[in-house]
């Protein structure tokens, strides 16, 4: 089945034959849906803190950050920006000149509004010999998009979004790269004033990445009072997965070899793995704000660290005594209080001795733990928290998406669609046992829990797999807690337009 070829192809890229034969057999039997429990809400799975409490937690976080130990924010920034701009790219081939959409419209009566404007202006100067008002009035718009999304000018079409001008300021615009470096030092940085930052990038812009921040390190660093460390790490080629044809054999492209896909954000749990950190925040590239705003959205990233490091203290105090083999009867009544309570992990049946129930909690509490906020649904697409059946038997709280669910099963489809709060990928994570020692978080994976989607590539047809999402699957045998935050933490930039928005302004 395996040529020359393909061996070698498999050698370069770390991949085994074992491997290639389980992706295929998944596009054969497909994935297994989950089965739901509930939409997790308010009393039933997501934490609602008080005034009080939030300030125990702040407190709780701010002696963590003084204790010495190592604080990541981890920031997946290697998707291309080329979606944000797909109504500006239609236009470009629209049999019409003059704008006519509702989005053509706003984007070119707020252009003078997006933090880029300043260098397209320029940009359009250099190619066409006049600035953007006198192509506009000279109905010369599709130029002016030309400008901003094409090599030959900006080239904002083809950049990540970490590189894009997204904010005004009067020291000088600001990318989102920028503005994530700016957030770390409002919740993530230790007592010797360090700031530590990761972001996963593609191979051929990290490059980019590297100069953006070599250029703007040192003034953030005396403006902010702060010293930066910043890494950077891409999607291992060894995390990509075989395409097949619609008949399900591996597609081969014209030279006969055969055809690998970046699997998707759940590829990065093995670049989360390798960060060497106590706890790690991840956010979206594209989920920032002006600093005006930072204030107050430190306030709930102090608060979910917060409730991480106080819940992750239980834990490894509970499973100190577990490990001393002479915990009484009543502290393990506690331990399983404390998994049904608080976790929210719920178990089937009875135990049938003290030695089992200790065999459960063990298992159940020496895991990865992670506080992930969650912010009331407003339409917005995406997965959301729910309490789901694991292949244990037990359940426990998990982020699902819409490919996660069976169609065709009315009660599932009923519950998916009433959730009450979406994932705005607000997560902080503990990642060493009570020892101190760093989880291996790749054994953590349900790996039944990817997904299969349809793409195209030479104008043929073929099916693509999903690894497990990062904070879906691939974190689904983790501990996890719910907590409500509020809509004003979630501002991602979806479109260009979303620039115009008042937050990012």
């Amino acid at each position: 089945m395996y040529t020359q070829q393909d061996l070698e192809l498999l050698h370069e890229k770390g991949i085994s034959q074992d491997q290639i034969d389980t992706q295929l057999n998944y596009f054969v039997k497909g994935f297994p849906y989950l089965s739901l429990i509930a939409p997790a809400s308010v009393g039933r799975g997501i934490m609602k803190v008080g005034e009080k409490e939030e300030k125990e937690y702040h407190d709780a976080w701010q002696n963590f950050l003084n204790s010495g130990k190592k604080v990541t924010k981890f920031v997946p920034a290697s998707g291309a920006a080329s979606r944000m701009f797909k109504d500006l790219f239609a236009f470009l081939t629209a049999d019409y000149d003059v704008p006519a959409t509702p989005f053509e419209k706003a984007f070119f009566g707020g252009i003078q509004q997006f933090a880029f404007f300043g260098p397209l202006d320029e940009a359009c100067k250099n190619l066409f010999g006049k600035d953007v008002e006198a192509l506009c009035q000279e109905g010369r718009y599709k130029e002016v998009v030309s400008a901003l999304l094409d090599a030959g000018g900006m080239d904002y079409g083809n950049l990540p979004k970490g590189l894009l001008l997204f904010h005004k300021y009067p020291e000088g615009n600001r990318t989102p790269v920028g503005e994530h470096l700016t957030e770390g030092t409002y919740y993530a940085r230790n007592k010797a004033g360090e700031v530590d930052v990761h972001f996963t990038v593609s191979p051929e812009h990290k490059e980019m990445f590297e100069l953006l921040v070599a250029a703007r390190k040192l003034s953030y660093e005396f403006k902010l009072g702060a010293v930066f460390s910043v890494s950077y790490s891409i999607q291992k080629p060894s995390t990509d997965t075989i395409a097949v044809d619609m008949h399900n054999e591996p597609f081969r492209n014209e030279d006969g070899s055969l055809l690998f896909r970046p699997a998707g954000h759940g590829a990065l749990i093995e670049n989360l793995n390798d960060i060497d950190s106590d706890v790690i925040f991840i956010k979206n590239i594209d989920n920032v704000i002006p600093d005006r705003l930072k204030e107050d959205e430190a306030r709930y990233k102090k608060l979910l660290a917060g409730v991480l490091v106080t819940m992750q203290q239980r834990t490894h105090a509970y499973l100190d005594r577990l490990e001393s083999e002479d915990a009484a009867a009543d502290e393990l009544a506690e331990m399983l209080a404390f998994t049904e309570n608080e976790l929210q992990i719920s178990h089937p049946g009875e135990f049938a001795s003290e030695e089992e129930l200790k065999k459960y909690l063990k298992r159940k509490l020496d895991r990865p733990f992670r506080v992930c906020g969650m912010v009331k649904n407003q339409g917005e697409p995406g997965g959301g928290p729910f309490i789901a059946v694991n292949p244990d038997g037990t359940a426990s709280l998990q982020i699902l998406e819409s490919s996660q669910i069976d169609k065709n099963d009315p009660a599932a489809m009923e519950a998916f669609r009433n959730g009450s709060h979406f994932n705005p990928v607000d997560v902080v994570c503990g990642v060493k046992c009570n020892h101190g020692n760093k989880y291996n978080l790749t054994k953590f994976v349900d790996r039944n829990t990817g997904f299969i989607s349809y793409k195209s590539k030479n104008g043929k047809e073929l099916k693509a797999l999903e690894l497990p999402g990062l904070w879906n699957g691939a974190m689904s045998n983790w501990n996890t807690i719910f907590v409500e935050v509020p809509v004003s933490t979630f501002n991602p930039v979806k479109t260009v337009n979303d620039l115009l928005r008042p937050e990012h302004q």
